[in-house]
């Protein structure tokens, strides 16, 4: 298995110990387009993450649950405000973070074993590394130990057009941790799955999560799953988005399926179904008729 490579600032390293949150999003706008004639996302957004906390995003189509992501990412740059990861402005991509989609985006000319690696073809050091035999059998064998892992075993030959939408969806997730990021954004990557295959993806996030416990933001709009997975859960506003409601979710792990029938789990549905619920009634009222 390769060894995790975590740089630390000492910055970073003194936020921590004074309690500073890993991931801050603080009062963020974002403008698609100039600030006149463009759509303003995202205004007045704040988030807070702890190391290793696993959060979700729940709120209306359209509210800016992707673009806050992108932020995060560093894919893009506030248009006001500010995010910090690690005590550190982000100002350009980050290498320490790992992501999947609803689509697994899957290139179909190369294997499950050479979609897997590819991440480590792209994000240094890892790059250079894969160039020496003996640094890429290592990946290699990390990889076939996170396909294991994800019950995926046996398929590293096997083209994307010869695996069902779950197993897809599994390769994609592994891809995600391949290089061990030390947070993982999840965009709505069980949507389009059935609900058997998504329920049973859940508990396989669950446990890649508590081995690992790299920091994770799930976007969704299942509030089942942000409910069963997450420590915490943000509601977001109608466009421009902006958290307005936190659901601190008090459950026991690991969580197992039965823990969805019980009372307290349902009334943490509803709460955020209700929570939701205006945010769309604002958006609508506001909207003017054509």
């Amino acid at each position: 298995m390769i060894a995790v490579e975590r740089k630390v600032t000492a910055a970073a390293a003194a936020s921590e110990q004074q309690g500073a949150a890993f991931v801050d999003v603080a009062s963020a706008d974002l403008f698609y387009g100039d600030a006149a004639s463009g759509i303003l996302a995202l205004q007045g957004t704040s988030l807070s993450i702890r190391r290793g906390e696993f959060v979700a995003v729940v709120g209306p189509s359209g509210c800016g649950k992707s673009t806050l992501l992108k932020l995060i990412s560093g894919l893009r740059r506030p248009s006001g405000g500010h995010v910090r990861v690690a005590g550190e402005q982000v100002t350009a991509p980050l290498k320490t973070v790992g992501m999947a989609f609803q689509n697994p985006v899957l290139l179909p000319w190369r294997t499950t074993l050479d979609n897997l690696l590819l991440p480590l073809e792209i994000v240094r050091p890892h790059r250079q590394r894969m160039r020496r035999a003996q640094y890429r059998e290592e990946y290699v064998e990390t990889a076939r130990q996170l396909l294991a892992k994800v019950g995926l075993a046996g398929v590293e030959d096997k083209f994307p057009w010869q695996l069902s939408g779950g197993m897809q969806q599994r390769v994609s997730l592994c891809r995600a941790l391949i290089h061990r990021p030390q947070i993982l954004l999840l965009d709505e990557p069980f949507g389009a799955l059935d609900a058997f295959t998504r329920e049973e993806l859940w508990d396989v996030l669950q446990t890649l999560w508590s081995e690992q416990k790299f920091t994770v933001l799930l976007v969704t709009h299942d509030l089942i799953e942000a409910t069963y997975l997450a420590d915490s859960i943000h509601v977001m506003s109608s466009r421009p988005g902006r958290i307005v409601f936190r659901a601190d979710i008090a459950l026991r792990r690991p969580r197992t399926p039965e823990v969805r029938y019980r009372q307290d789990f349902i009334g943490y549905v509803h709460e955020l179904r209700s929570h939701v619920g205006r945010a769309r009634l604002l958006h609508e009222s506001s909207t003017p008729s054509p």
